[in-house]
């Protein structure tokens, strides 16, 4: 299964991309919004998003929200370390945004497939 990930943090997007590469899945990756957004128009084949929530240019709030209206049929994994209130907030937010799921930041590499396992 091919899966997007998007995190400003680099260290963020590798130790999630080792981990789902492991699990035999194809990921791309992501700096931010506006990139993921790019990215979802050159590979229409991806099933599972994974975002954070705070990030420059475009956050994940805002690329949630259209992600939710042009491509309804993708799952989305929203993650949060938090940023001026707790994540927890933030993840509220999202979930009622039209995330599927969410994960607060640090998780394991065993919660994370637990929780894309969760969305299929």
């Amino acid at each position: 299964m091919k899966i997007l990930v998007i995190d400003d943090d680099a260290a963020v997007r590798k130790f999630i991309s080792l981990i789902l590469q492991r699990k035999k899945h194809t990921v791309v990756e992501a700096y931010n919004g506006v990139n993921g957004l790019q990215l979802l128009q050159e590979h229409p084949d991806i099933a599972v998003m994974i975002t954070d929530l705070i990030m420059p240019e475009k956050e994940g709030i805002e690329t949630i929200i259209e992600v939710r209206q042009q491509y309804p049929s993708i799952k989305i994994l929203a993650i949060s370390g938090g940023g001026k209130v707790s994540p927890e907030n933030y993840l509220v937010i999202a979930d009622a945004l039209g995330a599927h799921t969410t994960l607060k930041k640090p998780f394991s590499g065993q919660e994370l497939i637990q929780a894309i396992e969760n969305l299929l």
